[in-house]
């Protein structure tokens, strides 16, 4: 099919070891990703920071680990970088050991830059090397690598909780064993990637492969799913972000929960996130890609327009549903992203995850601020209509004949 493609016909099939692995390492760099916000408490006491402090370090980590994205990406597909992994992995080791023993906010500041630069080049790579090994099931190779990452997401902050809370921000310190350990396994799949590398290098360098689905598309038809792509990524975080930054927030304060339960509220949330990344790869390879994106962000805005005025059952239970829906999205947009760009497999991996963290980063920010002027309860109707943006998806071309 292209580029990337071509190297896969060369596998007989699927390599679950590497899948694995880079599932694994996904969630080891995500724990560390998680560190960050969980420890804000302690760095704000210890260094006496204000509300606007504390952003900054958001914005500057967010900056770092999206931005940076598309850069890597292009940089690697135009030539090849087999260690390009574990080389990220000691940027974020670096920043987790500034980070337990920086002496100002500066440097914590420099800290969070180190581990969203090691985020920036983890993500873009990873994603081409679990595509490598996807044996053509695409689709449930990157469910099995996002999986990791939203596993990780979701254990970091129980993580920080029991064991940096209690003793200290220097205990950030023993999560450098998560980052030397992702270095190993990350270098024993640079080995194995090594080659394959190489040879996509050449077959390029030689202009002796084709992209097949570049050549069936009008360049114009390409951007504009390119776009269209883009505007999904922005519905789904957009809502993702009054979910996982505010969900527990909304709980206390429309139902009178306590802290720990409306945690165990999200995790529930969490899980269900976690279940829908992990089914809609597999899905998408069956019954195709659009039809994936089309009716998990589309089908999920029943669900999200009846969620605000729920009861506490009700609320639960339509946040699973809506968790499960929605999250199947993302891996079905970035197999569909890549399959119209065969030879691009860096570039549009780096594109879509950084403008999916920095969409989850300013929604963030945008949905607090709203909540700050007009309510809490105000953020949730309101964001219960970026759902049906799915509709969009209708303008996308049907790539599953072509495909195949």
């Amino acid at each position: 099919m292209g580029t990337e493609a071509s190297e896969v016909k060369h596998v007989p099939a699927t390599i679950y070891p590497v899948l694995f692995a880079l599932s694994f390492s996904h969630l080891l760099n995500d724990t560390i990703q998680s560190l960050i916000p969980a420890i804000y408490p302690l760095v704000k006491d210890t260094f006496l920071l204000s509300f606007s402090q504390i952003g900054i370090i958001t914005l500057v980590f967010q900056l770092s680990s999206s931005l940076l994205q598309p850069l890597v990406g292009m940089i690697t597909d135009s030539r090849p970088y087999p260690y390009a992994l574990p080389v990220g992995m000691g940027f974020s080791l670096g920043g987790l050991v500034m980070l337990a023993v920086a002496p100002s906010y500066q440097w914590v500041l420099v800290a969070v830059a180190f581990v969203g630069a090691g985020s920036s080049v983890f993500h873009p790579e990873a994603s081409r090397m679990a595509y490598v090994a996807s044996g053509g099931r695409r689709g449930f190779a990157q469910s099995l690598f996002q999986v990791g990452g939203n596993a990780g997401s979701a254990i970091g902050p129980l993580l920080a909780a029991m064991l940096i809370a209690p003793f200290g921000r220097f205990n950030v310190i023993w999560f450098s064993f998560a980052a030397l350990t992702a270095i190993v396994i990350l270098y024993r799949i640079g080995k194995w990637y090594k080659p394959k590398s190489i040879r996509n290098y050449i077959l390029r360098k030689n202009n002796k492969v084709k992209t097949v689905v570049q050549q069936s598309l009008p360049r114009r038809t390409v951007v504009i799913s390119i776009l269209v792509l883009l505007v999904l990524i922005f519905s789904k975080y957009f809502y993702f972000a009054s979910l996982t930054s505010y969900y527990t927030f909304y709980l206390m304060h429309k139902f009178g929960v306590s802290v720990q339960q409306s945690q165990i509220y999200l995790f529930v949330f969490l899980f269900a996130v976690a279940a829908g990344t992990m089914i809609g790869g597999p899905v998408g390879d069956r019954i195709g890609r659009k039809y994936v994106i089309w009716l998990s962000i589309l089908g999920a805005s029943p669900f999200a327009l009846a969620l605000p005025y729920a009861n506490l059952f009700w609320t639960v239970v339509l946040s699973f549903i809506i968790g499960v829906v929605i999250a199947s999205a993302f891996s079905a947009i970035l197999v569909y992203a890549q399959e119209l760009l065969p030879g691009n497999v860096g570039l549009v991996s780096g594109l879509f995850f950084g403008f999916a963290f920095g969409m989850g980063g300013v929604g963030s920010a945008v949905l607090g601020r709203l909540a700050d002027s007009a309510g809490i309860d105000y953020v949730y109707r309101l964001c219960s209509f970026l759902p049906l943006i799915g509709i969009v998806a209708a303008l996308l071309p049907n790539l599953a004949k072509r495909s195949r």
